[in-house]
């Protein structure tokens, strides 16, 4: 679950207005070198062709995210609340749908081909978002195997305890609040606060 997105029904605008900010930035970018390169020769008349492409063009490619993104999330908040659980099959079941709503005027066969479409994408977002989590998590537990390999050459004994790590346990405090079996780096450092 992403910690960092809004709850669901402000997700929808949240989404639809990112998706706009998108479109008209990329929208921007494609049509200001499209219309440069269709101009008359001469830098003024391709600067002038590259202005009028970015003015035509771009409030359609930006309002076509938005509403891609904003019925990809409403699709998605939908599900969410339907199947009672957040995770990835969420985002490729609305992708596919929303490749095939949004295709619902041309036809049935281009409907299906859209769906296939949307969800294959999603399916290899989400496929790279976990494969990226993977590989940070397996980073993050050799920094922890090097940590305690450290923490045993500079005091010579095996750690207790971790601290500061996700999912390791708390060092016990003593009476007196400060804690207990922590090695002596650790003291030094909490004397200082």
């Amino acid at each position: 679950m992403e910690l960092a997105r809004e709850p669901c029904p402000w997700r929808v605008v949240d989404d639809c207005g990112g998706a706009f900010a998108m479109g008209a930035i990329a929208g921007t970018l494609f049509q200001s070198v499209i219309g440069f390169r269709n101009s008359p020769s001469g830098m003024k008349r391709r600067l002038v062709g590259g202005l009028t492409a970015v003015k035509k063009r771009v409030p359609q490619v930006a309002g076509n995210f938005a509403v891609w993104g904003g019925l990809f999330s409403a699709i998605e908040c939908t599900l969410i609340y339907c199947r009672s659980k957040e995770d990835p099959w969420n985002s490729i079941m609305s992708g596919a749908l929303t490749g095939g709503v949004l295709a619902a005027r041309t036809g049935i066969p281009s409907m299906l081909g859209s769906a296939t479409v949307g969800g294959v994408l999603l399916a290899l977002i989400e496929g790279f978002g976990i494969m990226v989590t993977r590989i940070q998590a397996e980073n993050f537990a050799q920094h922890n195997s090097m940590y305690d390999n450290s923490i045993q050459n500079l005091t010579g004994s095996q750690p207790e305890k971790r601290i500061a790590f996700f999912g390791s346990s708390p060092i016990p405090e003593g009476p007196s609040g400060r804690q207990t079996n922590a090695p002596e780096e650790v003291k030094r450092i909490g004397k200082a606060w």
